[in-house]
């Protein structure tokens, strides 16, 4: 299977750029920087995104403690 070469990038971008026109090159360019940043991101975190568990009795002194201001409050 013979490598890619320089010659073969240029006529594959030269194609790209016949079908897309010049307009929408920098858009596409974009938001594949984007995609590839957000991918990126992605791996490296350290799973922020799951749930965490929250103690009932903890949860029960916030709404209490959140209860009481409002009452002062008004």
């Amino acid at each position: 299977m013979p490598n890619i070469g320089p010659l073969e990038i240029v006529i594959v971008l030269i194609i790209v750029l016949v079908i897309f026109g010049p307009k929408r090159l920098p858009e596409m360019g974009r938001s594949l920087g984007r995609g590839i940043r957000e991918f990126k991101g992605s791996l490296t975190t350290d799973h922020d995104d799951e749930p965490k568990r929250v103690d009932s009795s903890t949860e029960s002194k916030q709404v209490e403690s959140s209860e009481t201001t409002s009452d002062n409050k008004a």
